[in-house]
Order: C-alpha cells, then structure tokens, then sequence
C-alpha cells in the first residue's frame, strides 16, 4: 500500500514525541549528555530528512527509507556510562580499603586530591560529590563521606542517576561502618560494602 502525507505527518508527531521525551530525560538525570546529544540529533536528522522528502517527492513514500525506528536503543547502549573500576579510601590517611578494576589512576595524584575533601576549601574542590573527565575519554568521580571517599572511573560522563545511586550506597556503607572506621578498625573483615552489588563486576576496560 502506498505511503500518504497523512501517514509522514502521524510519524512526524511520533518523533516530536519522542524527542520531547528524549529531551525530559536529560533534565531528569536519567541519560548523558552524550547519549542526550546522539539521540536528539538522530531525531532532528529523522525529521529533517522526512520533511525534505515530503516537499521533493510529495505522496511517492520516499520518507519511509529514514523513518526507521530502533536505533535509538543502540545510541543509549553505545555511549551510556559503565562503571570500568572503583576505589574507597580512607580520606584522612589516603590508606585504600578496596579496590576494584583496573584502577589505572596514579595515587600519587589521588592523595593531595583527598586531603582536599578533607579540608573542604572552597577554593580546591568545594564540600560534596566531583568528577572530571580524564584521559582516554573517561571520567573520574569523587564521593566523599565522613571517614572514606569512593572514586569511581566510568567510560564515559555518568548520568545524574547513576551518580546519585553511588552517593547513596557510599552513604550507607558509612552508616553501616560507622562504628568500624569511627575506631579505625578498616580491614575487609571488619567492614561490609554496600557497593558490591552494583559495582563487583566491572567490565574490562
């Protein structure tokens, strides 16, 4: 059956839809700036395309060849944010409790950059969670608690979410510690580690 403008003008809605939607998520901390970037253009590239077909070749079904759905699931698996390792370490002595991954991160950098959190100047790093893009497109994060900080490197600048959900299991695992690191007693069988569930199994990277 052949294509008809009105069947364009539906799919041209659905877009609209869908990069409203795309658009929302962002601001919810739900995806990255990366994939939020991909997405929206892919979306703009869809419609443009769809329109320019529609006044070039009007009723011949031409615009079906770029409207094609699910490549956006493949846009959000490629440049969504993997944990590659993670580190916790005590932020007043720069002493690691845990690492997991290839923590492929000079400690000699890591230490001053701890102390920092430590003092909370303003000027150095401010109070509360950091994060910087480093080598190799990477990003390094800076969840700082009481006793400990959790460093985390992704493979690409995390989401809002993903960032939130770290600093509430790096809080718990100071509440559930909090009598161990109060005393200093920070060996692994003195403490349980709230990450493991989502953070055990790095990939490779």
């Amino acid at each position: 059956m052949p294509a008809t403008p009105a069947e364009a003008r539906q799919f041209l809605r659905r877009l609209r839809e869908k990069t409203v939607r795309i658009v929302q998520e962002f601001a919810e901390g739900r995806i990255n700036r990366r994939q939020f970037q991909e997405i929206y253009s892919h979306y703009q590239r869809q419609r443009q395309a769809i329109e320019q077909a529609l006044i070039e070749m009007p009723g011949s079904g031409a615009w079906r060849a770029v409207a094609v759905e699910g490549r956006t699931t493949f846009l959000r698996q490629q440049h969504a944010a993997r944990i590659l390792s993670y580190a916790i370490y005590e932020t007043a002595s720069g002493v690691p409790l845990a690492e997991v991954g290839k923590f492929q991160v000079d400690t000699g950098l890591l230490v001053p950059m701890l102390s920092s959190f430590r003092s909370l100047t303003q000027e150095v790093f401010g109070a509360g969670m950091k994060r910087t893009e480093i080598e190799g497109g990477r990003w390094l994060c800076f969840i700082p608690g009481r006793h400990t900080t959790l460093i985390v490197i992704f493979s690409a600048e995390p989401a809002e979410l993903q960032l939130q959900m770290l600093e509430d299991l790096h809080r718990d695992f100071e509440t559930a510690n909090a009598w161990a690191l109060e005393r200093g007693e920070t060996g692994k069988l003195a403490l349980v580690f709230t990450h493991l569930w989502a953070l055990e199994r790095p990939p490779d990277g």
